[in-house]
This record gives C-alpha cells, sequence and structure tokens, in this order.
C-alpha cells in the first residue's frame, strides 16, 4: 500500500500525556515531509490549542479543529466553518445538564464555561494554552457555536449522554467521546471522517492512500473513511477493533513506530 497522506489525531496520539510532544514524533513527521507524504492534523481542540503544532513539525496542510467543525490554514486563516444549528445549542445543554455533565460552549475564538472550577477546566487550559471565559449562563450565546463539550468522570455517565444526544438528535448533530470524561457535540459533517473526505478532495488523494492513526472512539469514523487505519496501544477495545493496526502507547512513541513501520517502511 502507497500511503501519500497521513491525517492524525493529536491528544493521546501526537502527544504523550503530558501533552508533550517527543522528539521521536517530530523527527518522525519530518521524516514524513521528506518522503514527499502529506501530514495532517485534526483534534476536538480550538485552533488556538492547536498552533504550538504549526512550528515545530513543520505543518503545511490545513487543521481541522473542533473535529472538523472549524478549518483553518497553519497561520490560523479560516477556511471553513461548520456550526450547531442555533435551534439545537440550547436542547443539548439541558440535556448535559440533565445527564449531569457540566457543559461547556466553545463560540468563535472563546471558550465559554459558568463555573471556571469545575473538574478539567486547569487541565484544559493547560492544554490549550488560553483560559475561559466565565459566563452567568449560556443565554444568548446560542448563535455560531462550533463545539459543546460535556464533561464528567463519570465514564458511564458521559457513555449514556452521548447516546441520549445521538438518539434525540440523529443526523442533526455529531456526538462521540474524544477523551473517556468529555463528550464533543458538533455539526454533524463536523467529524473525522469528513476530514478524510476534505483532505482527499484537496489533494485529489483517494481513500486508499490515506492513513489515519487515533485512539478515541471519535477517530473510528476518520478509520473508515481511510485505507490504512492505526490504534494507539493505549486505546480501549472498541477503537483498537475498528483499526486495521495497533501501534503502541502515546506514551511509549506510539506515533513514531506507527510511521516507521506502517508507512515508511513499506515504501523501502
Amino acid at each position: 500500500m502507497s500511503i501519500k497522506l497521513l491525517l492524525a489525531d493529536v491528544d493521546g496520539t501526537l502527544v504523550k500525556t503530558d501533552k508533550s510532544l517527543a522528539e521521536a514524533t517530530v523527527d518522525a513527521v519530518h521524516r514524513l515531509h521528506g518522503a514527499g507524504i502529506h501530514f495532517a492534523v485534526t483534534s476536538g481542540r480550538p485552533p488556538r490549542g492547536m498552533a504550538m503544532l504549526v512550528e515545530p513539525l513543520q505543518l503545511k496542510a490545513p487543521l481541522a479543529a473542533f473535529n472538523g467543525g472549524l478549518i483553518v490554514e497553519p497561520d490560523m486563516t479560516l477556511v471553513e466553518q461548520r456550526t450547531i444549528p442555533d435551534d439545537l445549542v440550547v436542547p443539548i445543554i439541558e440535556l448535559l445538564d440533565a445527564s449531569g455533565l457540566d457543559a461547556w460552549v466553545y463560540r468563535g475564538a472563546a471558550w465559554l464555561v459558568r463555573d471556571d472550577q469545575a473538574p478539567h477546566i486547569e487541565r484544559e487550559a493547560t492544554t490549550v494554552r488560553f483560559q475561559p471565559t466565565v459566563v452567568a449562563s449560556f443565554e444568548g450565546f446560542d448563535s455560531d457555536v462550533a463545539k459543546i463539550v460535556g464533561v464528567s468522570d463519570d465514564y458511564d455517565r458521559v457513555e449514556s449522554a452521548a447516546a441520549a444526544a445521538r438518539e434525540r438528535f440523529e443526523d442533526h448533530v455529531s456526538a462521540a467521546r474524544s477523551q473517556p470524561y468529555y463528550l464533543d457535540v458538533t455539526h454533524p459533517r463536523a467529524n473525522k471522517g469528513d476530514v478524510v473526505k476534505l483532505l482527499s478532495a484537496k489533494y485529489g488523494i483517494p481513500p486508499s492512500e490515506i492513513a489515519t492513526i487515533g485512539d478515541m472512539p471519535n477517530d473510528v469514523l476518520m478509520f473508515a473513511h481511510s485505507g490504512l487505519s492505526i490504534a494507539m496501544g493505549q486505546s480501549g477495545r472498541e477503537v483498537h477493533r475498528a483499526a486495521r493496526c495497533v501501534t503502541t502507547s502515546n506514551d511509549e512513541d506510539g506515533f513514531a513506530n506507527a510511521v516507521e513501520r506502517f508507512i515508511l517502511r513499506q515504501r523501502s
């Protein structure tokens, strides 16, 4: 199989648990560039939370933030935006509240929360490298919403809320876990499968010559639209079963190992 483009998830895949880029990862991406293989990233992060990857990885392809809800060039120029239908924003937040999840709203460049001491706020701020804006309520913020996140350390509750959102809103939204404690709700075409389609069209590369690598259930859709799918070693059984190959964990140079074993070695 001749791979001409690799699309990678960020958290749990491209970066280690401490959110750092391993030297082996940076070297692997540079080797892809040297081999003439396009490299792109997609994440549930906002664009500002992906900016720190641009320089060390010498990114040239568009960045697919919010799982494809906001596409930007490496210089942060807007390419395309897909937002949640305005009339669904309040019902989605109400569903998350009723499910016992804390809700966050991403709107434009803003990250809105009702309590900046809630679980995972500090973790997220460290990851994306900017602080949230605290609001008394989300009233009046129901337009131009790129992503709504439900947060809880009760993983079963997160999964139940994901199922409830898919059942209630059907194909009007995309609802999938980006971490065990995060439920991402976005525009129905803001999913990583559609990111593969976008890159395929942009570069004229058939899906059979695109590889994807990730670690969470929201990465499974991009697996389904690529010729080579790779799951990270620490992924759950659901992700492993959906992938064609499995590499080591993100703290064991899993990304670099996958590039060497499954992509570059096949070209030699």
